[in-house]
């Protein structure tokens, strides 16, 4: 049973939505309502400032840090139920159970997941992101071509058990569907060029 509660604190870990509180909070706006009304932390530099969005950013890695920490201490380290649980909190951040079932990408908490089940890959991954977003501005784009390298960061870098890869592949997967949307307005020209600062309408 102590896998099952694991994924259960996960999920609900991953749920909290700290983008929507952060900004109700500080500008008492819904970041659902501004920009691409994504809850993470690029649309809360939209909604309330940097300052904030540094904030959403550090807590969304935070959670799946910490729900991916729990899950081992709870299962003895079980690569299984630690890969599950960072599943399973990127799910609870997509699809909170808080906000109706409507979240964010889980881009941050899979980043605080992976960097408890292998950091060393993770890192190999921030010079791909920090490129591709410095080369077009974009950070959509970035967080796709991460997502999709993240298997091979994994698989060359730390030659995890079997449950740990597997996760790193769904990961990768569910963060570029996650972001079909953002797709789809960068085949047509219309995504939204990342500026850190606040965009107050």
């Amino acid at each position: 049973m102590s896998g099952v509660y694991a994924i259960l604190i996960a999920y609900v870990l991953g749920a909290i939505p700290f983008g929507y509180l952060l900004v109700k909070w500080t500008s008492g706006r819904d970041v659902r309502a501004v920009g691409s009304g994504n809850i993470g932390a690029t649309n809360v530099v939209r909604a309330a400032g940097r300052l904030a969005g540094i904030a959403t950013l550090a807590l969304d890695i935070g959670k799946g840090f910490v729900a991916v920490w729990v899950a081992g201490r709870l299962t003895g380290l079980s690569p299984w139920w630690m890969s599950a649980a960072a599943l399973a909190v990127m799910v609870g951040h997509a699809f909170p159970v808080f906000l109706g079932f409507k979240g964010g990408k889980a881009v941050a908490s899979a980043v605080g997941a992976f960097a408890c089940l292998t950091p060393g890959a993770l890192a190999a991954l921030l010079p791909v992101f920090v490129v591709v977003v410095a080369v077009t501005r974009y950070i959509s784009m970035g967080s796709i071509v991460s997502a999709a390298c993240l298997p091979l960061a994994v698989w060359l870098l730390a030659q995890p058990p079997a449950p740990v890869f597997a996760a790193s592949v769904a990961a990768g997967a569910f963060i570029i569907w996650r972001h079909k949307s953002n797709i789809e307005r960068l085949r047509a020209g219309t995504e939204h060029v990342f500026s850190f600062g606040s965009r107050r309408s």
